[in-house]
């Protein structure tokens, strides 16, 4: 089972896990937008029996090129991801399982380990600017990101949700102020999927409206207050006009 942390919002581990072991499912946490998030006390990708982090350089840590990590507490997983990320070589040049080349390199390792500790200080203003967005944006009709009981969320992105997005993308273009969709096409849509996923003879209605309706608001620790201000008062005047 395969639960994603999307956009930093801690998913629901503990009903997830509760269906994982109930049907002997391992729990793999893709934890590519969370780092630094938290389920219940518990940092993501520590609670199901493998982590998996993304670190390209738009995450919230983010190296200089690709890169990623998974981690777990289990040492048979381990040394079987070990060996899969060489070419399946458990000794040189001799693979006994089908792998990969997927070695970090150990320049990107050395700027993460200097960005890690930016890492809380980063994520803290993400929170703070996702705080002062819910408050400009309070009372107008459109759905702000929730936050989960239990858990911190890390803001990877600040999205909402409104039927209007195209025309508030524009308007915000127009103003200057970038957005982004994450994401337009839903998996089950995509042409190399539509084959394999099993959607029903209706479709997903909730995923193909959401993916119509929802926008990414600008979110990175250097946003100022005064830019924020900036959005949040275009937005406001869009629905005032």
């Amino acid at each position: 089972m395969l639960p994603v942390h999307p956009y930093g919002q801690p998913a629901e581990l503990c009903a997830l896990g509760d269906i994982a072991r109930a049907h002997g499912l391992r729990l793999i946490e893709d934890c590519a937008q969370s780092h630094g998030a938290s389920y219940r006390g518990r940092a993501t990708g520590s609670v199901g029996d493998v982590g998996c982090f993304s670190f390209h350089p738009t995450k919230n840590l983010g190296a200089a090129g690709d890169g990623g990590m998974a981690i777990t507490n289990d040492a048979a997983i381990a040394t079987a991801l070990r060996e899969i990320r060489e070419y399946g070589w458990k000794e040189r040049f001799v693979s006994t399982r089908i792998g990969i080349n997927s070695r970090l390199d150990p320049i990107q390792a050395a700027i993460l380990d200097v960005k890690l500790r930016s890492l809380p200080g980063n994520n803290a203003r993400r929170q703070a600017i996702a705080s002062r967005y819910d408050a400009g944006l309070a009372g107008l009709p459109l759905g702000a990101p929730a936050r989960r009981a239990g858990a911190i969320h890390v803001f990877h992105q600040y999205v909402i949700r409104l039927a209007e997005r195209n025309a508030l993308r524009e308007r915000l273009r127009t103003a200057g102020i970038g957005t982004g969709v994450h994401y337009p096409v839903p998996v089950h849509l995509q042409p190399a999927y539509r084959d394999r996923c099993v959607a029903g003879p209706s479709g997903l209605g909730l995923t193909e409206r959401a993916a119509r309706q929802i926008l990414s608001l600008p979110m990175y620790p250097q946003l100022s207050d005064a830019e924020v201000d900036q959005v949040i008062s275009e937005i406001s005047e869009f629905f005032a006009n």
